[in-house]
C-alpha cells in the first residue's frame, strides 16, 4: 500500500513537473482510493463530452449544465463499481445517458402532462421563428424536436445505441424507440428542407 502512495505521490510530482500525465487508469484507480485531485483530472478530461451529450438530449443548455455536473456526482458516488472492462469514458458516457434518462423520467412523472404526438406543424412553427434568413443548422433543429424524439435521435443516430439498448435505458418497447427514430429523421428532413 505504501509503494502505490509513493508512486501516485511521484506521479502527481512529474506531472505537475512537467512529466508524462498519468493515464487514464491510473487516475481511475487513485480516483477509486479517494483522491480527489485525481478525479479533478478525470472530470477536466471529460466534462466537454459530457455536457455535449447532455445538450443534445436535454436541448437546454441551463438544463445540460446541471445534468452534466449531476452526472459527475453520480460517476463519484459509483466510481466503486467501475470495473475496468471498458475504458472510463465508455462508462462515464453510460452514466450521463442513464442520469439525463432518469432526470426525464422524474420530471414526467412531477409534471404529469401530456405531450401530443404528431404535432408537426409546432415544430415547423419554431423552427421558421428561431432561424436567421434562409438556413437552419442542423443542432438547432435536433433541439427543435419534440422531446421524445430529440432523445431517441440523439442516442441512436448521434451516440450509435441499438435500439435494443435504447429501450432499456428508456423503459420503452423497441417498437416506441424505433418509430421515435422515424418521426426524428422525418422532421429533421422536413425542417431542413424548408
Amino acid at each position: 500500500m505504501r509503494a502505490s502512495v509513493d508512486r501516485a505521490r511521484a506521479g502527481a510530482a512529474m506531472s505537475l513537473a512537467g512529466g508524462p500525465r498519468p493515464t487514464e487508469s491510473s487516475l481511475v484507480e487513485r480516483a477509486v482510493r479517494g483522491e480527489v485531485g485525481a478525479f479533478e483530472e478525470l472530470y477536466r478530461a471529460n466534462v466537454g463530452r459530457v455536457y455535449a451529450l447532455c445538450l443534445r438530449m436535454a436541448g437546454e443548455p441551463t438544463l445540460a449544465e446541471e445534468l452534466a455536473q449531476e452526472a459527475f456526482v453520480r460517476a463519484w458516488q459509483k466510481l466503486g463499481s467501475f470495473r475496468g472492462a471498458s475504458a472510463f469514458s465508455t462508462w462515464l458516457h453510460r452514466v450521463t445517458v442513464n442520469v439525463v434518462l432518469g432526470h426525464r423520467r422524474s420530471s414526467a412523472r412531477r409534471e404529469a402532462r401530456v405531450t401530443v404526438v404528431g404535432d408537426e406543424l409546432s415544430l415547423d412553427r419554431r423552427v421558421q421563428e428561431e432561424r436567421p434568413g434562409d438556413t437552419v443548422d442542423l443542432e438547432r433543429a435536433i433541439s427543435s424536436l419534440p422531446e421524445g424524439a430529440r432523445r431517441i435521435f440523439v442516442l441512436h443516430d448521434v451516440e450509435g445505441f441499438r435500439h435494443r439498448e435504447i429501450a432499456d435505458l428508456a423503459g420503452i418497447a423497441v417498437g416506441t424507440s424505433k418509430a421515435q427514430l422515424h418521426r426524428a429523421r422525418k422532421l429533421l428532413r422536413k425542417a431542413l428542407s424548408s
